[in-house]
């Protein structure tokens, strides 16, 4: 009897595992359902009749397996109830798919069920909504990049037109469209690097630099626009300040952007700052104005390529895009070199531009 025992253990075990394998290799989760549920009953029912025939008397082997035919027309009706459940929700997850895949990019799925299949139609909910944003963004960057390219094409057009008509005579836009050229290889370049960014193109070549160098090469290279802006342009920096691994150009490039767009939302007589302060693994590098600040219904969307709160989409005397580029690009180029980069607003009013880099 031990020696039957022994050996209906060990050949439902193996069954068992052999089984599990099989099912594994089915292709709908009903299938697997269903599977596990015959199994899960006829490997018992097997044993207990196998055992039977040493164990118990032919009317008790009836019995036995009458119980058994019915727990397992029970197992079974319950596997395919569940199976149904389950299916059923995948299935509405797998049309949703279909349907953004068709171009139905306001799909959505009933968030509902166990906890697994919740999950799962929540996360394609959130996807779905990151994929319809991502397709906006898109459509909006080609307007607005389209737009800030006629605009000034538009305006060179103009000046040839009435050079040629003899309007005016032949040098007389000489200065303006010299400024207008200056101003398309300006948005041609940030559009290059942002398409760069987006695309992981973009080396950096780091090494460690002290935040002072960074800071008081900015201050230098803004100090006569802020005289004639009538802006205050000040560094604060504490002393004792480690230095940052970064790639310094790039991060000029950041603070030059960051300091540009500041000086575009600050009145005269205010005040932009730049300052710094390190923590435990980072230093942080901040860019604060006097201005108007960010909308806070919008401020999320402040370093989204070509977003402008107020529309206006412009060039400055010095070449410098207004395109809404900049946040953006600073945005890249910090996430680039293990950063981050914070939009928000100063408690006592103004605008604040906040990143991070890693100590050298």
């Amino acid at each position: 009897m031990i020696l039957l025992g022994v050996v209906v253990a060990t050949a439902t075990l193996v069954i068992g595992v052999a089984m599990a394998i099989i099912i594994r290799r089915l292709r709908t989760v009903r299938s697997q359902v269903i599977a596990t549920a015959l199994v899960s009953v006829a490997l018992p029912l097997a044993a207990v009749s196998l055992s039977g025939l040493a164990m118990f008397h032919m009317g008790a082997d009836l019995a036995v397996l009458a119980v058994s035919a019915a727990a397992a027309v029970a197992a079974l009706s319950c596997a395919l109830v569940v199976s149904r459940s389950i299916s059923h929700r995948l299935d509405v997850v797998r049309d949703g798919a279909a349907a953004m895949a068709s171009g139905s990019l306001t799909a959505r799925v009933p968030v509902d069920g166990p906890d697994e299949l919740a999950e799962l139609a929540a996360s394609f909910n959130a996807m779905a909504v990151s994929v319809e944003r991502l397709f906006a963004t898109r459509r909006e960057v080609v307007a607005w990049a389209s737009h800030d390219l006629r605009s000034p094409i538009a305006s060179l057009q103009a000046m040839i037109e009435a050079t040629e008509d003899g309007v005016v005579p032949p040098d007389h836009y000489l200065a303006a469209m010299a400024d207008r050229v200056r101003a398309l290889g300006t948005l041609v370049d940030d559009l290059f690097e942002l398409a760069s960014l987006d695309a992981g193109a973009l080396t950096l070549e780091f090494d460690d630099v002290p935040p002072e160098r960074l800071v008081d090469r900015c201050l230098d290279s803004f100090a006569a626009e802020a005289e004639r802006r009538q802006i205050r342009l000040v560094g604060r920096l504490p002393d004792g300040l480690p230095g940052v691994r970064c790639a310094p150009e790039a991060i000029e490039r950041v603070l030059d952007n960051l300091v540009a767009n500041a000086f575009r939302f600050t009145p005269p007589g205010g005040s932009v700052v730049l300052a710094a302060e390190a923590s435990d693994r980072r230093v942080s590098m901040t860019v604060e104005d006097s201005g108007v600040g960010f909308d806070p219904a919008t401020v999320d969307r402040a370093v989204e390529p070509f977003w402008q709160e107020d529309g206006a989409r412009t060039f400055d005397e010095s070449g410098r895009s207004h395109a809404g580029l900049g946040l953006a690009i600073a945005k890249g180029l910090v996430e680039l070199q293990g950063g981050n980069l914070a939009v928000d607003n100063r408690p006592g009013g103004g605008g604040r531009v906040s990143f991070t880099l890693l100590r050298a």
